[in-house]
């Protein structure tokens, strides 16, 4: 690659440490003992004085580095088309499709949301590895909708902060089997891992593993012949948690891969036991248009993480969602008909 320069300023939270660090920070595709050689040959440095690999940089200073040489820990590329919601400087917010993983693991080393923001940051920049796409939550692989994405260092510490605290408002909706009585509620019930020895699996039972205080508050949209459309806001950010709520109610999702009603966990036919199932393709049949779990991230609010301002996102629920709306409305209408006809 062409050489690469950077002018980068000093912030509180980094005042003190060591030029390495700082530039490790900035640079995530870069390994530490690489920016030390890069600082070794004169490509650093400290408001215009050359800089040693073991200087120390300080509040308000000025840093500027030439990358010598590429990175080397790059991310693969997919140029997957992304669904961008919003987009500057520090701040990537998506609409997620079904069936993308957050980040490449196991069957998915590629095609995941993270390699197609490295796709994009790299046709931003003209360098390979420059930036690196900073996720700092995700959604589950079936999972369609809203995603926030951190695009440099300070974005990405401050959006982990936000989400770590849950200062920050998730709204999902979702189609569950049964029809809810309750237009409104509440559910508050510790969420732990359950005692199968598949760690990424979740119950409310009692069994569960390292059980936590986990609570989504509801509210019914639409009922239908024999499900309901709901609308759910978690106040806790447990793994798989409106799934397993859901279940623990009585009403599991449409499609959902792993969880039945009351804590019954649906038998999975993996090879490797500590695998994600997540990462499992396992060709759900809904006898639906949808073909996955019917849940989507519909709005997403948080305070920018560089300037503060509250910022709203929403995304419209995809088409296999909107359909399957639309098949449960019909067969809802077409059972009063048959039960008016009884009637009569």
């Amino acid at each position: 690659m062409s050489s690469f320069t950077a002018e980068l300023f000093v912030e509180a939270e980094s005042s003190g440490c060591r030029i390495d660090t700082f530039l490790e920070r900035q640079f995530r595709n870069y390994t530490p003992w690489r920016l030390q050689r890069i600082v070794r040959a004169g490509g650093a440095t400290i408001n215009g004085a050359r800089a040693g690999e073991t200087d120390r940089i300080f509040y308000g200073q000025c840093v500027r580095v030439t990358l010598l040489e590429p990175p080397d820990k790059l991310l693969r590329t997919s140029p997957d088309e992304l669904s961008v919601v919003y987009e500057d400087d520090w701040l990537l917010v998506v609409d997620k499709p079904a069936g993308m993983i957050a980040h490449p693991a196991g069957e998915y080393p590629n095609g995941s949301l993270a390699n197609a923001i490295q796709h994009r940051l790299d046709q931003k920049t003209g360098l390979k590895g420059i930036a690196r796409p900073g996720i700092v939550h995700r959604i589950d692989r079936q999972t369609s909708g809203l995603m926030a994405i951190a695009l440099n260092y300070t974005a990405h510490r401050n959006l982990a902060a936000t989400f770590e605290a849950s200062r920050v408002s998730k709204t999902y909706v979702a189609l569950v089997e049964g029809v809810i009585a309750k237009d409104s509620g509440v559910i508050d019930a510790p969420i732990g891992r359950t005692p199968t020895g598949r760690n990424v699996l979740m119950t409310c039972r009692a069994d569960g593993l390292d059980r936590r205080p986990s609570k989504t508050h509801f509210k019914v949209l639409e009922r239908y012949a024999n499900h309901t459309f709901v609308v759910a806001r978690p106040v806790t950010g447990r793994n798989h948690q409106i799934r397993v709520h859901f279940a623990h109610l009585g009403h599991p999702l449409i499609g959902d891969e792993f969880y039945e009603a009351h804590g019954v966990i649906k038998p999975l036919i993996l090879d490797d036991p500590n695998a994600d199932p997540d990462e499992i393709d396992t060709g759900v049949e809904t006898g639906f248009p949808i073909r996955r779990h019917a849940l989507h991230a519909a709005n997403l609010a948080f305070a920018h993480p560089i300037t503060g301002v509250w910022m709203e996102f929403r995304a419209p629920v995809p088409e296999d969602f909107r359909e399957t709306i639309d098949a449960l409305r019909e067969l809802t209408h077409s059972k009063e008909a048959a039960c008016n006809a009884a009637v009569q």
